[in-house]
């Protein structure tokens, strides 16, 4: 069944998204530590740091639940992700395919690499707000913000889109290294913006930067809803497994501890710095206050600060456009992962033109995170569970299937649900996360015992 990569391929290209990863091509620990210290020390944190006081959290609220997320997240890449990806050394997409088939696979492989596709549009409007500081000509967006804000930011997105997807086209070798260089001087650069902001400060008392108020009458966000969105921001990496194309070439599965990194560093530290400087933005405008992260750093650190926002934005875009290449290679087999990353890249900047999916970053990581991650629990049903229960392991390529109804039921039926709680009443999107999660695993064994035929036994 599996598509093996010509050999004559150059070692560079072979990124193996229909084999095992031989044990030649296996990675040490410091691709992957400062792969997650570039990736979660990025354009995010500039984005969601500001939230935190915009939704109106204290100062306990984010202290103590950066905290505990973040720790829960680390644990999860650990004991969850790692394991299993080191057992396996395959995509997400090439397991789901030997579990749901070509045809269902397909489908999530679309959904999948177009939230992706989102999420990387989202850094290419952070690293925009940077480069269109010096220009008056770029109109900056704001929290307001759902279309594009000129023809000069439109020309910004795209010159830097077009630099990023060619960085992704690369593999992940490269997208490593970059990361692993960036990393360290962009979290010097968010501490010099946090030290920065203090003194400048009417006063350092923390209730007084994270006062509990959201501002402009926008719902608020208290312990619980911080501890899980630190938790399950990266839900569709860890829960969902998408990191299983990382963690595939680490050689152990301690590697996962490496996420550490970009939780202690990023998503705890660069997310307390980011908001020190838009408390410092509130402090002069009020409420009409911008968190575009361009303007916001140049005040604080200068020009060093607006070269930070634009790798800052790169290191999370690239291994997110490589993701979604990824994705859609998997949709496609005979196309070539260049050609699906060059697609993911060219949607990733048409997205990157519109603010609202920077300037809305909690609810739609909340929501990409939700309809992502479910599909982990079927991997884990089947790669733990799947005897214990009486389920196929890898259903459809045992049985030669092409659509795992069993899966699709699974998947939708939690999904929908969600949906419907979100909309019709308004819950943090993050509350509802390992619910459906779990509802989802739970449905497949029941499914895959009462709806799956099983294979049919040959004879010696």
């Amino acid at each position: 069944m599996a598509e093996s990569v010509p050999v004559n391929l150059p070692a560079a290209t072979n990124e193996y998204e229909r084999t095992r990863v031989p044990d030649s091509a296996l990675k040490g620990p410091s691709s992957f530590w400062g792969m997650y210290a570039g990736e979660h020390t990025a354009g995010t944190e500039f984005m969601l740091g500001p939230l935190f006081i915009a939704w109106g959290a204290s100062a306990l609220d984010v202290i103590l639940g950066l905290l505990l997320g973040n720790l829960l997240a680390v644990l999860t890449w650990r004991y969850l992700t790692a394991p299993i990806a080191t057992d396996l050394r395959t995509t997400l997409y090439y397991k789901l395919e030997k579990i749901c088939g070509r045809k269902l696979v397909a489908l999530y492989n679309v959904a999948n690499g177009i939230l992706f596709c989102f999420l990387a549009g989202a850094m290419v409007t952070v690293s925009a707000t940077a480069v269109g500081v010096p220009f008056p000509g770029v109109r900056m967006p704001t929290f307001t913000d759902i279309l594009p804000t000129g023809l000069a930011w439109c020309i910004v997105v795209v010159v830097l889109g077009a630099l990023q997807t060619l960085v992704a086209v690369r593999g992940y070798s490269f997208v490593a290294r970059i990361s692993h260089l960036a990393a360290p001087w962009m979290f010097l650069v968010f501490v010099a913006c946090g030290l920065t902001a203090l003194p400048k400060l009417a006063s350092l008392e923390p209730s007084q930067i994270w006062t509990g108020v959201a501002l402009g009458g926008k719902p608020g966000i208290g312990f619980v809803g911080i501890m899980l969105f630190a938790w399950l921001c990266n839900a569709a990496m860890h829960l969902g497994m998408s990191d299983m194309s990382i963690f595939r070439y680490a050689r152990k599965p301690t590697y996962g501890w490496a996420a550490s990194a970009g939780m202690l560093l990023g998503h705890y530290v660069a997310w307390i710095c980011a908001s020190l400087l838009f408390a410092l933005e509130v402090q002069r405008h009020g409420e009409s206050a911008s968190n575009a992260p361009g303007p916001m750093v140049f005040a604080a650190v200068g020009w060093a600060g607006l070269i930070c926002v634009v790798i800052a934005g790169w290191t999370t875009a690239n291994p997110t456009i490589y993701r979604a290449g990824l994705a859609f290679q998997g949709v496609w087999p005979r196309m070539s992962r260049s050609t699906g990353t060059l697609i993911a890249g060219t949607l990733a900047t048409v997205a990157g033109l519109f603010p609202a999916f920077a300037m809305r970053l909690l609810d739609f990581v909340g929501i990409y995170g939700t309809v992502l991650a479910p599909v982990g629990a079927i991997i884990v049903v089947d790669h733990y569970y799947a005897r214990r229960f009486g389920l196929v392991q890898n259903w459809a390529e045992q049985t030669h299937a092409t659509f795992n109804i069993a899966a699709l039921l699974a998947w939708l039926l939690p999904i929908a649900a969600f949906f419907w709680l979100y909309l019709r009443h308004d819950i943090f999107p993050s509350y509802l996360t390992v619910p459906v999660w779990l509802t989802c695993g739970l449905l497949y064994i029941l499914f895959g015992r009462t709806l799956l035929r099983r294979p049919v036994a040959t004879s010696p």
